[in-house]
């Protein structure tokens, strides 16, 4: 069966264009060096809706592609640009007219109480809140969505223990920094893999694109592409540093898997 991912979005928390940043990629006129923050879009063959993270671009992103109904969202970590877009969703609950059922692991969990706590609090409503449903989802704990099996990934962002995602043919990891054994284990030889490379100097949260490589080249996948890049990378200039098999992602591109 065949479906489909969409990149809704393969920048870094401060997008691509930089506010007030001159610099090549920056006044490019290649849209592919335009980038909102990193986001997934899948339609599973059957036709379910899954997103993964829902930054602050979001509702631009859901206009762009028409996104009217979710019946998952994936978690990867609480950073804003990550999970900035949450109340944008409740003109979602208002199409769906239920709630929306949200995965991530328990600290994404507690921060997503904490920093949207009016929505799971009994509050003014004014304009609406969002509905969401979360549900705890941990690395070696597969959950079932929609009749799909997905596994979370064990990923660390730094200091901090985050999530990737597998579903079908797709490993899905992002902010990571380094990866456990398992994780590796799970991603190798995968159909379809998905991974940051912020810019080509070293960062100490994120991996950059020779630590990228030289995971693809551990875990051997059929095919991997890029995310969560910075304005560093200008994408006509960078992708002659990638094997035949790897490629730069871009701003809605879409692939099958």
């Amino acid at each position: 069966m065949q479906h489909t991912l969409c990149f809704l979005g393969t920048g870094t928390s401060s997008g691509v264009p930089i506010l007030g940043c001159r610099c090549p990629t920056c006044v490019s006129d290649d849209p592919r060096d335009a980038r909102l923050r990193t986001s997934a879009y899948l339609c599973m063959a059957d036709g379910s809706r899954i997103v993964i993270d829902v930054g602050p671009d979001f509702r631009q992103q859901a206009l762009r592609h028409r996104i009217e109904h979710l019946d998952g969202i994936l978690i990867t970590h609480s950073h804003h640009d990550h999970i900035g877009g949450l109340d944008e969703l409740r003109q979602l609950n208002f199409l769906m007219k239920r709630e929306i059922d949200i995965y991530g692991n328990a600290l994404t969990l507690r921060e997503i109480q904490t920093r949207f706590n009016y929505i799971f609090n009994t509050t003014q409503e004014g304009g609406g809140k969002p509905r969401l449903a979360l549900h705890q989802s941990e690395p070696g704990q597969a959950f079932s969505l929609k009749g799909w099996t997905v596994h979370p990934l064990a990923v660390m962002h730094g200091a901090l223990p985050i999530s990737g995602f597998q579903i079908e043919g797709l490993s899905y990891i992002t902010d990571a920094s380094s990866l456990p054994a398992d994780t590796l284990e799970r991603i190798r030889y995968t159909p379809l893999l998905v991974v940051n490379a912020l810019r080509y100097a070293p960062h100490p949260t994120h991996f950059h694109l020779d630590q990228t490589l030289d995971l693809i080249r551990e875990v051997q996948p059929e095919r991997a592409y890029l995310v969560h890049m910075t304005h560093d990378i200008k994408h006509a200039d960078a992708q002659r540093f990638l094997p035949p098999h790897v490629a730069f992602a871009c701003d809605n591109l879409e692939l099958q898997f």
